[in-house]
């Protein structure tokens, strides 16, 4: 509970600036290739905060370092405010690894990943994860909402634009602060038991478990660079550009958006059971991608937004599947390091495809981002089909 408490404070923050940070950026005079930038520089701080998180946690104590991760993304959101200058805006972002994906894969993320498991049985490991990952995409929903929050400061206090944006992005380090506090409230259960070898540097893994997390984190670098082409940020300012839509109605069309994902969460819990993980995560994920790529072809903002919306709520099934596959493969004491190593793969991937999709989008094509990730994203589902379809986890075999 305290766990799913701090996730909906975290998420709710992300989900607000993943809708508003490039607009914001773009308002305070940065181009759009300045602002995939900015977002990369984000994704690469949480990257390497999330390898020392795998590495050094357990070590220095799970509630001790998910207090220092709330801190330091506070921190983050409150030095953007009032930053305009290029190499600064940068600086920030990844010193506070501020993430403009609008989905909360990050450190503290990894770590909560890694903890949820150890508090159920393997049956039931799928859908606990998923109520975990309803939770985060509850915050993102309100977070998307949120974002009508620069609009109302506008029209309430009379601020102009620029102003709005500081003021939301100084109530996110606000949020982010608060959600420090569940974490004081958790017991010691939480921590790894053999605390003597974590300390002793002897965390590694088992070979079997480093073949199968060494092949998934291959696979899920091709997933995350297709994604970094199709980040929230970059989505929002396509539509706003696009279709002339306003902030408020952003807000509303990602806050449907992310509805849709906490809802097939859900579901995905619900047909794993039935059909097994990695073909819940290839055969959902897949039409997800060809949704996206008919979206630019689309001539009014409400059939782009349909189509945008059907995506919404299949795309996200393969997350609760994809880590209770990860959690499965692997031992309790390597659970934190896998779980560490598989985002650090997709974040750095999420970076390096976010940087590019700024610049694919002013110097190639303004809808070339969504044809480019779709097309990744198909080219991993069938990779990893084919890889690990008869690698089932141990309660699908019994």
């Amino acid at each position: 509970m305290l766990v799913c408490a701090a996730a909906l404070l975290r998420s709710s923050t992300v989900g607000l600036v993943g809708v508003v940070l490039a607009i914001y950026l773009t308002e305070t005079g940065s181009s759009p290739s300045v602002a995939g930038l900015v977002i990369g520089a984000g994704l690469v701080g949480a990257t390497i905060g999330t390898l020392m998180t795998g590495v050094y946690a357990d070590r220095m104590g799970r509630r001790r370092t998910l207090g220092l991760l709330a801190m330091g993304t506070a921190a983050g959101y409150a030095a953007l405010a009032f930053s305009h200058q290029v190499f600064v805006l940068v600086a920030i972002a990844f010193c506070g690894m501020v993430n403009g994906m609008g989905r909360d894969r990050g450190a503290a993320s990894s770590l909560e990943q890694a903890i949820l498991p150890e508090t159920t049985s393997p049956e039931r490991r799928t859908l606990v994860l998923a109520w975990y990952n309803l939770t985060l995409d509850a915050g993102h929903a309100l977070g998307a909402l949120a974002a009508v929050i620069p609009t109302l400061l506008i029209n309430w206090l009379h601020a102009d634009a620029t102003r709005a944006h500081q003021l939301t992005l100084l109530g996110c380090a606000g949020v982010m602060l608060l959600s420090a506090l569940p974490y004081a409230g958790m017991t010691s259960a939480v921590e790894i038991a053999s605390l003597d070898s974590l300390r002793a540097g002897r965390v590694r893994f088992e070979p079997q478990a480093r073949r199968v997390v060494s092949r998934l984190a291959a696979l899920f670098a091709i997933d995350g660079i297709g994604g970094g082409f199709l980040n929230s940020a970059l989505i929002a300012y396509w539509f706003f550009q696009r279709y002339g839509m306003s902030e408020s109605s952003l807000a509303v069309l990602f806050f449907t958006a992310r509805i849709l994902n906490a809802a097939s969460h859900m579901l995905a819990a619900w047909l794993a059971r039935r059909i097994g993980l990695v073909n819940t995560m290839v055969f959902t994920h897949m039409p997800s991608s060809l949704l996206l790529m008919i979206a630019p072809a689309a001539p009014t903002a409400g059939l782009a937004s349909g189509l945008f919306l059907a995506r919404e709520g299949l795309v996200e099934m393969d997350v609760p599947t994809r880590q209770s596959y990860v959690m499965a493969m692997v031992q309790p004491h390597e659970r934190t390091l896998a779980s560490s190593v598989t985002n650090v793969t997709r974040t750095l991937s999420w970076a390096i495809g976010t940087s590019l999709a700024g610049v694919v989008m002013q110097q190639v094509a303004f809808a070339a981002p969504l044809f480019i990730g779709g097309s990744m994203k198909i080219a991993y589902d069938v990779v990893l089909y084919r890889a690990f379809r008869h690698l089932k986890p141990p309660e699908e075999n019994r």
